[in-house]
């Protein structure tokens, strides 16, 4: 029998050579692994262009709020007036848009015949009754997501549209306002990477939960977590495999972490057919501290002669900042700079304001994405440790 001496000395023989066969690694790897191109794509200067459209906004309970303005002012929107119930919402409003006017109702806003469109960011299970006050008083409407938190919710809104052929238009920001998201529907368009076969999203956060308010907690006001925030990722399966008709293939959620708010989720996952490809969506509540951003947000989109891969957020122990790409084809390796992409949906949905068309998104899609997110969620499994 050997001695076991012997086979200590073996041992710290071999991690002796393997220590040294690390240090020359990276020597190795710079002649073996092609290293990332990095690859700016010549893009013109974001424009802010002049008004076109008088808007306003009612309801402003999520920070989205803000993003939502700045979208459709870039785009060519003058914020003419605000309202809110809650009177410190109100006050941040107005002291970040001084000119703009604080009506005392929402009555007066739907009232103001020169308003052309109406921004929300309400309590998620009010969002869409305002919708349906809003089309009815002939105006259009752009709202955070989920725009809908419920089946019913969304019958109803597609009747109203369809009565009065007002824009419903729900912001998917993590699409619409992610620069290397729209750069990789531009290389896609272009067949960097063949026909897109699947997609997957992940979409992490921080819960941040003493800052978050009561409805937060509360499945029945944001629609559980499905119908929130992978609201974003239905958005994108739909887009970037270019599918008109999907499947729920499975779907399950739970409160895995978080007894002490019994009516909230914190994990949700579902797995998509469409007729332009699969999707499988990941979501939670469960982002670190450690992590120097809200969430490691990623999409990978896979397609028959490469795939792309976004980190929307941060890129962990990489490069700094967000909207980071990375394209691998059958060519090359390539980090694409996304800095200077335009963002165009303010732009296009002002236009589509002006001149009833559906360039930002068509309506269908729209809706589309939100019938799979309610689907999924309603049908949810609920997620438990098996023993």
């Amino acid at each position: 029998m050997k001695d076991p001496q012997d086979n200590r000395r073996q041992f710290l023989k071999n991690t002796v050579n393997s220590a040294a066969s690390l240090m020359l690694l990276p020597a190795l790897t710079d002649n073996l692994i092609a290293s990332p191109v990095t690859r700016e794509y010549a893009q013109p200067e974001p424009v802010m262009m002049p008004p076109r459209i008088k808007f306003s906004v009612i309801g402003m309970n999520h920070g989205h709020i803000y993003g939502q303005v700045e979208a459709v002012t870039r785009g060519g929107g003058e914020l003419i007036s605000f309202y809110a119930k809650e009177e410190d919402l109100a006050a941040a409003f107005a002291k970040r848009y001084p000119n703009a006017k604080q009506a005392k109702s929402e009555a007066e806003i739907l009232d103001d015949k020169s308003i052309q469109l109406i921004l929300s960011a309400g309590i998620p299970d009010e969002r869409a009754p305002l919708g349906i006050r809003v089309m009815k008083s002939g105006k259009d409407y752009m709202v955070d997501k989920p725009g809908i938190t419920s089946l019913e919710q969304l019958a109803q809104v597609r009747k109203v549209q369809k009565d009065t052929k007002r824009i419903y238009s729900i912001m998917y920001s993590e699409r619409l306002e992610n620069r290397a998201t729209i750069k990789a529907g531009e290389l896609i368009k272009e067949g960097a990477i063949g026909k897109v076969v699947q997609t997957i999203g992940l979409g992490p956060h921080r819960m941040n939960a003493n800052t978050r308010p009561e409805w937060f907690f509360d499945k029945k006001r944001f629609g559980g977590i499905i119908c929130d925030i992978a609201s974003h990722q239905f958005d994108q399966f739909l887009f970037f495999t270019n599918s008109t008709k999907a499947e729920v293939v499975a779907s399950q959620v739970g409160n895995v972490n978080h007894p002490q708010y019994p009516k909230f989720e914190d994990f949700g996952d579902a797995m998509l057919r469409g007729n332009g490809g699969a999707g499988y969506i990941r979501v939670d509540w469960f982002t670190p501290d450690g992590l120097k951003s809200w969430g490691d947000g990623r999409l990978t989109v896979l397609g028959t002669e490469g795939f792309i891969e976004i980190r929307k957020n941060v890129d962990i122990g990489g490069r700094d900042g967000g909207n980071h790409l990375f394209l691998v084809n059958n060519k090359e390796t390539v980090y694409v700079d996304c800095s200077k992409t335009e963002l165009p949906y303010g732009r296009q949905l002002v236009d589509d304001v002006l001149n009833r068309t559906e360039t930002a998104m068509s309506q269908e899609h729209c809706f589309l994405a939100t019938e799979l997110a309610l689907k999924a969620q309603k049908q949810a499994q609920n997620v438990a440790t098996v023993s």
